[in-house]
């Protein structure tokens, strides 16, 4: 056997089995507490759920990988990652089918027209910083307008090549979502860079406005090429977003964008004022929020002072309440209006007291009953050598949903 025939055997053996796992009595209980708590119908426990992000280096080190051929090591790591997280026990909700993204063309090909560039450290684990092509008012007028367009050529040869290696153990469908993100902030920062933003909303707001506004006619003008495909796929799966359906197809059997999800942040603006965070952010981001079904908002900013902005949001039904959020005032403000996703600081998870965390999660389930919330752990980037950490604060997390359901 040929080394290309074992890689290929190897992805079609982890393929089985995440499909398997797909079909486990246990997960269509998973699929059932996400659809509740995004319904705001109580669920039979709060859902759970962790997202390793960068330590998946320590969980899978590269010895781990056996596939040479770079399409079929980016699915081995993807099945691995994702029978991984069977033994860590948490809600990660898998679907019996394989999706295959549509391709689009995209000019400029770097998309904005200048090159986004970051000044990298010497060292490996350094942080990097940004180095953005917008330097001068000057600089403005070289942005360009992206311009999408879809490739049916590539799609079908993505299809027929997934549809030949995996189609006979499941479903492969096509999928097609945004092009670009709804969250504005961090296209902004690798564009004109963190620090001058922050000068250009006190100093030069007139430039903060056409800035956002640039990014939010190109998000605009991306979603409108999607929807004339008419391959725009719900996404109302996976973890967070697991819900009812948001939309039905139209006469014609498509759908358009008010049938998904819409998840989007203001990381950028955290130490802005409230104010001017609406002012320069939140106003940008609204008429892409209206295109879709649902939005949730929120990640690791602290948005206590900006709670009254999130809620203004017509169709939101997801407030992300960080770990720097007073939870007091989420659950006076929020209260059972919405579904609360209370995230965890990944930091304590990793290098706190274990009984510590457990009394933490026990004390924001208790005040969290009778709301409808989420349980989350994400941007974990190293577990320090302690690689049961994800079980332990899985556990610990599923034991306070379900006492304080």
């Amino acid at each position: 056997m040929t080394q290309r025939m074992r890689e290929r055997e190897r992805v079609r053996r982890l393929a089985s089995e995440v499909i398997e796992m797909a079909h486990e009595p246990r997960m269509e209980a998973v699929r059932k507490r996400w659809r509740d708590v995004n319904a705001l119908r109580k669920p039979d426990r709060a859902p759970v759920w962790c997202r390793p992000v960068g330590c998946w280096s320590e969980i899978l080190p590269a010895d781990a990988l056996q596939c040479q051929d770079p399409w079929l090591s980016r699915m081995e790591y993807g099945f691995l990652q994702t029978l991984y997280k069977r033994g860590v026990g948490d809600d990660t909700p898998v679907e019996p089918y394989f999706t295959v993204g549509a391709a689009f063309d995209v000019s400029p090909t770097n998309v904005w027209g200048v090159d986004i560039r970051r000044r990298t450290p010497n060292v490996a684990g350094g942080s990097w910083a940004y180095d953005p092509p917008l330097k001068e008012e000057a600089d403005f007028e070289r942005l360009r307008t992206p311009v999408f367009s879809y490739n049916a050529a590539k799609t079908n040869e993505r299809l027929e090549r997934m549809s030949d290696l995996l189609g006979d153990i499941a479903p492969v469908r096509l999928g097609a979502g945004p092009l670009l993100g709804a969250t504005l902030g961090n296209a902004a920062a690798d564009l004109r860079g963190l620090e001058q933003m922050m000068v250009d909303m006190t100093d030069r707001p007139d430039l903060s406005q056409r800035l956002m506004g640039y990014l939010r006619d190109a998000v605009l003008g991306s979603l409108d090429v999607v929807e004339e495909t008419g391959l725009v796929t719900p996404n109302n799966t996976g973890p967070m977003t697991t819900s009812d359906p948001l939309g039905a197809a139209g006469s014609d059997g498509r759908f358009s964008f008010r049938a998904c999800w819409c998840m989007a942040n203001s990381q950028e603006f955290d130490g802005v004022s409230p104010a001017m965070w609406e002012e320069l952010c939140l106003n940008y981001q609204k008429p892409i929020f209206e295109r879709f079904g649902l939005v949730g908002y929120g990640c690791c900013e602290n948005l206590t002072r900006k709670i009254n902005g999130v809620l203004s949001i017509p169709n939101l039904r997801i407030f992300v309440c960080s770990a720097w959020t007073d939870l007091d005032v989420v659950l006076d403000k929020v209260g059972t209006r919405y579904c609360i996703m209370w995230r965890q600081k990944a930091s304590d998870v990793v290098y706190g007291d274990a009984s510590r965390v457990r009394d933490d999660l026990m004390e924001g389930a208790r005040r969290l009953q009778g709301c409808s919330y989420q349980i989350v752990l994400r941007e974990l980037q190293t577990l320090a050598g302690n690689l049961d950490r994800l079980h332990v604060w899985t556990q610990a997390a599923i034991e306070a949903a379900t006492r304080f359901n």
